[in-house]
Parts: structure tokens; C-alpha cells; sequence
């Protein structure tokens, strides 16, 4: 996908163009200190790991791409794995054990391409970042008139907090666990929120120090979930043909539709164009540019890949231990522990106590990535130039406040936190198209990219995956709604909201000249002659 040949002859074309690019939108990197003033950036200078050249004739040259090395590949590895984050949330592992209890192990195929897909939407992310210089938000508040621009920073807040929702109620259950049930649901929920100013503590001693963490936060997810999985013993052979065999089920739908609609979070496609430029790369220098790409693409595929086997392993204990039992149906995060103590005992460490650590490591870390998110979505669309603590402050308040409300109100049942859920995946649904169709606009513009904007055949497979993510999406919507929806009003109030989400997604798509014009113009008559 990184990989773009360029022949001599092309050369001062791809200078045109990367000069081009320069001009109409200057990467933030190379703004002077008064531009610093005025301008809302990612990461200051001060704060970008310097990647060191190799003294070889092929660095030196601009147009040769320098060979593979290990000591650049750990410089450049990091945001991959923060990004991954998102594969791992609370959400995303109340996903995997309603799939494994209900499923069992028939779609752990649709796992692995779901997770290829996400990795594929995330390269895309980092590929924007890194030769633009500037991140999704930013580029949005440029493309798009205010009022469009506005709306899509409303959507992408209302996906960050309804995300954060989730992953502070599983941090909350985690904490209630792991206390023996001494500390309410709230009171967790409190504890959580000083994660805010962990991050900032840890953001004063630098991007690699914050990396660290996370690189912990994994491993205790990691090895939890994999002694859970030795634990459980599940089947090698079904696993193996859970992955290589598709099946699906009339039965299974929802969860097939829960799986895929985890994989792709709105904010973590605005965070990876971010986090990539903590590296200080120059968006000027071709040679530097597809250097960082081959190196993200690597590190990015490494980093799913381990979020790929923790949530293998997640599915495949509920398959293995739940499948086909009556308990399968009211399996749900909050009662999961419970159920996974009372079916494998307890052992050397209480199986219960390592489901409960591996849920805190994954809430806690969501948590902060989701703090990070806000900042960079906050800042790039409104262009905000706040000290760090009041811009992560201000973010976690918009998750905390509502969050401890729900909290108190969802706290009577599990029956209710689990209809708390339902809602919030619809409410992450929603949002999906209006972080895939900016990205997809603007990763094929080469009045953006200059000449790495992505090709024809690429750009068609990653609008065909968006596409089918959407599509997927809106059947979650409209099994939720149909069964959900009930009175007049309220079913008058879900019909206009809805003609007003879809107007915006054509204005989206149509504002680039996404569709060509007789396409466009063909389907206006037929719009025309159904209405006549």
C-alpha cells in the first residue's frame, strides 16, 4: 500500500507536486514561532523524537528511500500501538465474548478480516498525516465550509464521548471486581477519571514515556487474557476452522454485525493521523516521507496483530466455555467475570481477578487514548491554542460528567447497563461515516497528498470497505430502531434526524466530486420520477 514506484523521468513532477502541496497547505512542522501563535499543532518541535539518519550515500539523496533499518523501525514504533488501543476498549471485548457465547467459534474469520480492514482505514489515517504534516481535524477545518465543519466536529465530540462512556464503565466494573465489590460503579467511575491527569503527568516526560505505559497496558492485557485462554483450553482444531471457514447464521447476524462495527472507531481514524507526526519527519523530502509510511505500515501491522490474538483469545474462552448453555444470551460485561469464575474455578490466580486486570488495563488505556483523541479533535477542528491541562481537562469533562450520570442511573441492573450499551453502539454507528468519508476524500486529493495520494485501484477497495462498514452499520441501526422505536413523536423525531444524517453524508460525498456528474445527475431523475 506504501509502496509508490518512480521512475527518473518523474521526478520534477513530483517535486511540482510536493511543492504544490507546501504552498496551499503548509505542513505544521515547518510554521515559525509566530506562526506557532496562531496556528493549532499536533506536537511542538520540542516534543518530536528526531529520527537519525544513516551516513550513507542513499540518505542523502532525496529521491532514494534509505534502506531498512531495526534502530529507525523502534524509533518510529509507538503511535501503531497506541492506535490499537481502539481494537482493545471495553466495547470492542464485550463484543468478543457475546460473539464467542452465542456464536462460538463460527466467526472469528470475520475478526481477522475485520481487523484487516481497520488496519487497512488506519493506514490510510497515517498516510495523511505523514505527508501532509497535518492531521485529519486540521485538514477538515480547511476543506470544508464552517458550518459543514462544525457539524462534523460535533459528531466526532458526540463519538468520543459516547465511546469514552463505554470504556469508563468498563474501567468502573473492572475496579468494582477487583475490590470484591467494596467500591460502587460510580465510585469507579471517579477513580477513572484521574487518568486525565496521569496523562498529563506522563505527557511532561514525553511521547516515549507515554508509549511505554501503553506498551505495559498491553502486555497486562496480553499475558491476562492468554492465561485465561490456557485456563479454558479451548479447541485447536474448531479455532483453526473458525478461521479459515466462513459460516454465518440467520442466528448469529447481530453478533457478525457487533464484531465489524467495533472494528472501525471514529475517533482513533482522527487520532493515528496524529500521533504519526510525533516523529519529526520533513513532509518536504519524498524519500523521507515514503520512509515513514514503509515503517508506520510495519509497526501498525505488528500492533493489530497482537490486538487481533488478545481478542482471539477473548472470543474463544466465551466459545468455549458458554456456547450452546443457557447462559449465553445474559453474558454481558458486567456479569462476565462471575460467569468465568463459576465455570473454571479459581486455581493459582482466581480467573475472575485476571478478567478483571485485563479489564482495567483495557479501560484504563482506552481512556487515555481517548483524552489524547479529544485534544487533537478539539484543537484541529476549531483551532484552539490552549495550555495541555485546560484542553485535556475541558475533553474529560465532556465524557466524566455524563458518564458519572449514567453511572448512578444504570447502576440498578445489568439488564439496564446492557441496554446502556446497546445504545452507545448505535450511537458509535452513527457517527462512522463522518470520519471514513473526509479521510477517503482527502487521502485521494493530490492537492492534498501531492504524489501520495493513494491510486485508482486502492481508492476503490478502500470506499468498497468503508462502504460495507457503513452498510453493516446501518443494519445494526435499523434492527435497534425497529424494535426500539416506539410512540408517534418519537418515531417522527427518529424520521427527520434521519433524512438530516443522510443529507449530510450526500453533501459529504458530493462536496469533492466524489461521484461523477452523470451519476449524480441520473440519480436526481430518478429521485424525480419515484416522486412524481
Amino acid at each position: 500500500m506504501s509502496s509508490i514506484p518512480m521512475e527518473d523521468g518523474k521526478d520534477e513532477e513530483a517535486n511540482r507536486l510536493l511543492r504544490s502541496q507546501s504552498t496551499s497547505s503548509p505542513p505544521k512542522s515547518l510554521y515559525s514561532p509566530d506562526e506557532d501563535d496562531e496556528e493549532e499543532v499536533a506536537f511542538e518541535e520540542r516534543e518530536k523524537i528526531l529520527i537519525v539518519d544513516l551516513n550513507s550515500p542513499e540518505a542523502i539523496d532525496s529521491c532514494v528511500v534509505p534502506p531498512f533499518s531495526w534502530k529507525k523501525l523502534w524509533l518510529f514504533t509507538g503511535p501503531g500501538f497506541l492506535m490499537s488501543i481502539a481494537f482493545l476498549d471495553p466495547g470492542n471485548l464485550e463484543g468478543d465474548l457475546q460473539a464467542g457465547a452465542i456464536a462460538g467459534y463460527s466467526l472469528l474469520w470475520l475478526l481477522m478480516w475485520a481487523t484487516i480492514m481497520g488496519l487497512m482505514i488506519q493506514l490510510l489515517s497515517a498516510r495523511v498525516g505523514v505527508a501532509t504534516g497535518r492531521h485529519l481535524a486540521e485538514l477538515c477545518r480547511d476543506e470544508y465550509p464552517n458550518w459543514a465543519r462544525l457539524v462534523l466536529w460535533f459528531m466526532a465530540e458526540v463519538a468520543l464521548i459516547g465511546a469514552d462512556i463505554q470504556e469508563v464503565i468498563g474501567s468502573a466494573i473492572a475496579i468494582q471486581i477487583l475490590s470484591h465489590g467494596v467500591l460502587p460503579l460510580w465510585a469507579g467511575v471517579i477513580i477513572t477519571a484521574s487518568d486525565c491527569f496521569i496523562f498529563l503527568f506522563l505527557e511532561n516526560y514525553g511521547v516515549r514515556k507515554l508509549e511505554a505505559v501503553f506498551a505495559v497496558l498491553i502486555a497486562t492485557m496480553g499475558l491476562s487474557f492468554a492465561w485465561m485462554f490456557a485456563d479454558a483450553k479451548p479447541s485447536g482444531k474448531q479455532l483453526i476452522i473458525g478461521l479459515l471457514v466462513p459460516r454465518l447464521g440467520s442466528k448469529t447476524i447481530r453478533q457478525a454485525v457487533g464484531v465489524v462495527g467495533c472494528v472501525i472507531m471514529p475517533h482513533n481514524v482522527f487520532l493515528h493521523s496524529a500521533l504519526v507526526q510525533s516523529r519529526n519527519v520533513d513532509p518536504h523530502k519524498k524519500s523521507k516521507v515514503q520512509e515513514a509510511l514503509n515503517y508506520y505500515s510495519i509497526e501498525s501491522s505488528v500492533a493489530l496483530f497482537i490486538s487481533f490474538m488478545i481478542n482471539l483469545f477473548v472470543t474463544s474462552v466465551f466459545a468455549k466455555g458458554f456456547y450452546g448453555t443457557k447462559q449465553a444470551d445474559s453474558i454481558g460485561l458486567v456479569n462476565a467475570g462471575q460467569y468465568l469464575q463459576d465455570k473454571y474455578g479459581g486455581g493459582l490466580l482466581p480467573i475472575l481477578y485476571i478478567w478483571g486486570i485485563g479489564l482495567l488495563a483495557a479501560g484504563q488505556s482506552s481512556t487515555i487514548t481517548g483524552t489524547y483523541a479529544g485534544q487533537f479533535i478539539m484543537g484541529g477542528f476549531l483551532n484552539l491554542r490552549l495550555k495541555k491541562w485546560m484542553r485535556a481537562l475541558i475533553t474529560r469533562s465532556f465524557a466524566i460528567i455524563p458518564t458519572i450520570v449514567v453511572a448512578v442511573i444504570f447502576n440498578t441492573s445489568e439488564a439496564s447497563l446492557d441496554v446502556l450499551n446497546e445504545w452507545l453502539n448505535v450511537l458509535q454507528s452513527i457517527q462512522i461515516p463522518f470520519a471514513l468519508i473526509p479521510l477517503l476524500t482527502l487521502v485521494a486529493k493530490e492537492q492534498v497528498m501531492g504524489v501520495f495520494k493513494i491510486g485508482p485501484v486502492l481508492e476503490r477497495v478502500a470506499w468498497t470497505v468503508a462502504g460495507l462498514v457503513i452498510v453493516i452499520n446501518g443494519y445494526l441501526l435499523l434492527d435497534f430502531f425497529i424494535s426500539e422505536v416506539k410512540g408517534v413523536l418519537f418515531g417522527f423525531a427518529v424520521c427527520f434526524g434521519t433524512t438530516a444524517y443522510l443529507g449530510f453524508i450526500i453533501y459529504l460525498i458530493t462536496h469533492c466530486g466524489i461521484l461523477p456528474s452523470t451519476w449524480w445527475s441520473s440519480l436526481s431523475k430518478r429521485i424525480a420520477c419515484i416522486r412524481t
